[in-house]
């Protein structure tokens, strides 16, 4: 009689992949020779996958009651496990939040595009954006007529002005006139232009940092004052070479003797640190339109004496970036962030952001801005500077103790002769960092040390 086992044969195992089994019984085929049917053993890849499959089962069998009795014993611990996924997935953010970038406005360029027509009450300059909001500026209004108005009476070609509250940043005028082209005006700040002798701030600081000099030290020299050819600079091994203490020659702007600074007694390596350290070839400022300022790496001696001289055409700067330098050095070395803004308020008079001093970096240190303020003070009493600081008769228009250093150069963009000053003031304890450039074709109007003059007298009036 045939065994009647045959006759229906049930999967052991219907949910099982590796088997090949389904979820339902099968039935046999009418052919299968039930006499010399055997139920095949797996082998090969499906063997190994029943083996897996089995030591699977087999410790998830093992670990349940552990499981079961660790849980029974601890009412707190499907909480914790609950609470650890919720806050897991709390914690991860998805993936388009994470990619979102922040739509808050940039507060400094967005000043900046509004101090044109800003409103004036006393000394105070606020503005209104387009959604309602009131911005507080840090701008001086008087400082700012007075320097506004003085180009515009000279009918300057080109000319802005800079200043800054050297311990905090916050600027105190930001001001632009042009007799010739009124779009130059809204990017003037912001532009690069050769730095000519405002270099010889980072010449000398390089070699304070280094220790090769101090203002004291006297260095040796060949060529006249204001010569731009290295070659006639270097001294002459017999004797005869004119001399002079870098102080002076600072005061006075005396190239080769920057040059020489440069080359023999800083060297490239400390003056191309120097370079990186004020800030050159890179974002200084994010937030605000100002180009990152430029100071490529000289090539030969000669190339590194002219930048030491300010004689290197392609050094450029923003009058925002030199200005936040002079107030660097007047803060003891410290450079602050500039700002445009004390306080920003939504439309219902609430504040939404209030100034807050930010240190960006250390330039020097604290003897070095000592030894600087020291070398930049001969500019105004002896320098290049005194004719626009003293009447006729000699006699100072300031009872202002001010460091300054001047700049000159040719440049073609715009096309004209440029002039720099920059100056902080007192030199104690200083309240003042400012940086006016003048650019005049071949007629000259008036120069930068007389904005800046007209500045620092505006200025002080007030105090």
């Amino acid at each position: 009689m045939q065994d009647l086992k045959y006759l229906s044969q049930k999967n052991r195992f219907p949910k099982l992949g590796p088997l090949g089994g389904s979820s339902r019984n099968r039935r046999l085929k009418s052919n299968v020779r039930s006499s010399n049917f055997r139920l095949q053993i797996p082998t090969g890849k499906r063997l190994q996958q029943l083996k897996l499959t089995l030591l699977f089962l087999a410790i998830v069998l093992a670990l349940a009651p552990v499981c079961f009795t660790t849980l029974k014993h601890s009412k707190t611990a499907l909480k914790r496990v609950g609470s650890w996924l919720t806050a897991f997935t709390e914690s991860t953010p998805k993936t388009v939040e994470a990619a979102r970038l922040p739509d808050s406005p940039n507060h400094f360029e967005l000043a900046g595009l509004l101090l044109d027509n800003a409103e004036t009450s006393g000394d105070q300059l606020t503005a209104r954006t387009s959604d309602g909001r009131q911005i507080n500026y840090t701008i001086q209004g008087s400082l700012q007529r007075r320097v506004h108005d003085y180009m515009a009476q000279h009918q300057v070609p080109y000319g802005v002005f800079v200043a800054l509250e050297p311990a905090t940043g916050r600027i105190l005028g930001m001001t632009s006139y042009s007799s010739v082209d009124p779009d130059w005006i809204k990017s003037s700040a912001y532009s690069l232009y050769p730095m000519a002798s405002l270099f010889k701030i980072i010449t000398a600081s390089a070699a304070l940092e280094s220790r090769t000099i101090t203002p004291d030290s006297v260095i040796e020299f060949r060529g006249g004052a204001t010569s731009e050819s290295p070659r006639y600079w270097e001294i002459n091994p017999r004797g005869k070479n004119s001399q002079t203490d870098v102080t002076y020659a600072m005061g006075k702007s005396i190239n080769p003797v920057y040059g020489r600074l440069a080359s023999d007694f800083a060297g490239k390596t400390s003056v191309m640190a120097s370079v990186s350290r004020f800030g050159f070839n890179q974002e200084l400022f994010p937030g605000s339109p100002a180009k990152p300022s430029q100071a490529a790496e000289p090539q030969s001696d000669n190339d590194l004496m002219l930048m030491g001289a300010g004689l290197d055409h392609d050094v450029k700067i923003s009058p925002l970036h030199a200005a936040v330098i002079m107030s660097a050095i007047a803060n003891g070395g410290r450079m602050m962030a500039p700002s445009l803004t004390s306080s920003i308020q939504d439309e219902k008079g609430r504040e939404e952001e209030t100034f807050v001093p930010k240190e960006i970096r250390r330039l020097v240190t604290q003897e070095t801005a000592t030894s600087l303020t020291q070398m930049l003070s001969s500019t105004v009493l002896t320098g290049t500077s005194r004719k626009a600081f003293h009447d006729r008769q000699g006699r100072p228009l300031l009872d202002v103790p001010i460091a300054a250093k001047t700049g000159s150069i040719n440049g073609t963009d715009p096309k004209g002769h440029y002039t720099w000053f920059a100056a902080f003031a007192p030199m104690q304890n200083p309240r003042i960092a400012l940086v006016a450039l003048v650019i005049n074709p071949a007629k000259w109007k008036i120069k930068a040390s007389q904005v800046g003059e007209q500045a620092l007298e505006a200025f002080f009036e007030k105090q």
